[in-house]
């Protein structure tokens, strides 16, 4: 009888271990990023850099799809993630400091940064001044000389709206170069990638975009960019890039990239995409395609990265305040 118990027992166990434990874990189907905004600048670059090793590494089985949705500085995507993709687990969005400095000043109408879920960045791009490879303008003192004698005939051109993330850069440059920024002729457009089609086809003089977005048309000669808004250097074959505050001007922008995911996805999902980031990260393949693109080493995953987002939403508020935004 005491076997039997035993046996009993064993058998009982093993039926609540059972019970307590998925059949399956998370496996990705077909997988979807969303770009919340038009091809070619950094969100996209988000989507299609990060969908592309997760699928070389075998995250996913098939090929990411990225749909590009532009509209509201990402508000349009953000609305569409939290209102219609609840509870998706195939769903990654790109997001980047654009993105909480909207939230920070309550452009997503209705929507706050709790509504997602937020998985990890990857990598940290930098703020730059950039002008036509035939400008007038060889320093970034000779672009504020000629903004002050007369602002009204330099365009700047950004990837986000007014109060967005390319406006706030050019904003805070004008204040620490001693113009008042309510004289910035400031042009939107809906990305990256059209603002670098307007400053190559002369309707805009100066693009305050990151460093991932501009990269390109330096390397192919369209580009210059006078300035990178950080606090030093940017490495190898960017080091002649003088800062702006070896410039004169203090004025700094420094831009995390990475993903968030719908609320109301399995805990499984989530585990499992912030799993596949890590590695990602961690990969020699991540390193060379972050380094041909300008992107320095930055990585915060889960509840580190969710308090970071509030700490930094607290940041920009402030400091959307001190310049009447």
């Amino acid at each position: 009888m005491k076997g039997r118990s035993i046996k009993i027992a064993v058998i009982f166990l093993a039926l609540v271990v059972c019970a307590a434990t998925p059949a399956l874990a998370f496996e990705p189907k077909t997988v979807t990023c969303i770009a919340p905004a038009n091809p070619g600048g950094g969100w996209d670059f988000s989507c299609r850099s990060g969908g592309q090793l997760l699928y070389e590494l075998k995250f996913t089985s098939k090929p990411v799809r990225v749909q590009n949705m532009p509209g509201g500085g990402g508000g349009v995507a953000y609305a569409h993630v939290v209102s219609e993709q609840k509870g998706n687990d195939n769903l990654l969005v790109a997001a980047s400091r654009s993105t909480t400095t909207r939230l920070a000043q309550g452009q997503y109408k209705g929507f706050k940064e709790t509504d997602v879920r937020w998985l990890a960045a990857n990598g940290a791009d930098y703020g730059v001044i950039a002008v036509r490879a035939d400008a007038p303008w060889k320093t970034l003192k000779d672009l504020v000389n000629a903004w002050k004698t007369d602002p009204s005939k330099v365009a700047v051109g950004g990837g986000s709206a007014v109060g967005g993330q390319d406006h706030m850069k050019v904003m805070l440059l004008a204040q620490a170069a001693g113009l008042d920024p309510k004289s910035v002729k400031y042009v939107n457009f809906d990305g990256g990638g059209e603002v670098m089609t307007a400053l190559l086809g002369g309707f805009v003089q100066v693009f305050p975009g990151d460093i991932s977005e501009v990269k390109g048309q330096l390397d192919a000669g369209q580009v210059r960019v006078l300035a990178v808004m950080g606090e030093k250097r940017l490495p190898d074959e960017l080091s002649s890039i003088p800062t702006a505050i070896e410039e004169g001007y203090d004025a700094k922008w420094v831009v995390w990239r990475g993903f968030y995911m719908p609320k109301g996805t399995s805990d499984d999902a989530y585990n499992y995409w912030i799993n596949a980031l890590r590695k990602m990260e961690q990969s020699p393949e991540w390193a060379k395609m972050r380094k041909q693109n300008g992107l320095a080493p930055f990585y915060k995953e889960g509840k580190d990265f969710e308090k970071f987002v509030d700490a930094q939403i607290k940041e920009i508020r402030e400091l959307s305040k001190g310049l009447g935004l």
